[in-house]
């Protein structure tokens, strides 16, 4: 299981108002994956839309480690 907190702004356009839970998604590749999925209004604020890149502004962290730079691919610690 993955608890995922978004910042206001990405709560606001997800339509959340607490953190979210993911039941399989091992990867940040397939929690960006499964938000997007959920949540469409998140489509292309995370990742952009034509590269599928991580937007500069946007973060990932785990355990309390910044995995902002990790490989898309890499198992969540």
């Amino acid at each position: 299981m993955t608890r995922v907190q978004l910042p206001y702004h990405l709560r606001t356009l997800a339509g959340v108002h607490s953190e979210i839970v993911l039941e399989d998604a091992a990867t940040l590749d397939q929690v960006v994956d499964a938000l997007e999925a959920a949540y469409p209004g998140l489509r292309g604020t995370v990742r952009d839309a034509a590269t599928g890149k991580r937007r500069a502004f946007v973060r990932f962290f785990a355990c309390k480690q910044d995995l902002s730079h990790a490989s898309p691919g890499d198992p969540l610690p």
